[in-house]
């Protein structure tokens, strides 16, 4: 039975109440207050940046970890310009879209809301996109776990 000591230990108790919390951002965020109270008492800069460096690659290979290498975005864009955004991420990105209908409740209209799967690399170019032609735009971006089809893993 693996044992829960420090850190880990904090990480399982907030994650009890708060499950969706990311285990590796709450690893990094006892181990940078450990470190920064350690460079604060002992004077250590050097040994302090190298720890920091650590945490770091630590984090990544957690995410990479548990959510998986290949993992990719969602990226919902509800925007009157969806057909024009579309057509500038296929243009640029070389990615398709998805146009579902839905109905903003608080003002009770119907809208068009794009979906684009894309890796994590390609959201920023997508957000740049987006606000190129609707700054307004209302975007939301969460996790794929698996992606498969065209352009990602074959089935």
């Amino acid at each position: 039975m693996h044992q829960l000591v420090g850190t880990d230990l904090l990480t399982q108790i907030i994650r009890a109440f708060k499950p969706n919390i990311k285990i590796s951002n709450l690893l990094i965020v006892f181990d940078t207050i450990i470190i920064a109270i350690n460079v604060i008492f002992f004077k250590e800069l050097e040994v302090g940046l190298y720890s920091a460096i650590t945490i770091y690659i630590m984090g990544k290979m957690l995410d990479i970890f548990f959510e998986g290498i290949d993992f990719a975005k969602i990226v919902y864009i509800i925007s009157p310009q969806y057909e024009r955004i579309s057509k500038q991420i296929a243009i640029k990105i070389k990615r398709g879209g998805t146009s579902l209908y839905g109905k903003g409740m608080y003002k009770q209209e119907e809208k068009n809301i794009l979906l684009c799967v894309a890796s994590r690399g390609e959201v920023r170019e997508i957000m740049h996109i987006v606000n190129e032609i609707d700054k307004n735009a209302f975007v939301v971006i969460s996790n794929a776990r698996e992606v498969f089809g065209e352009g990602f893993k074959e089935t």
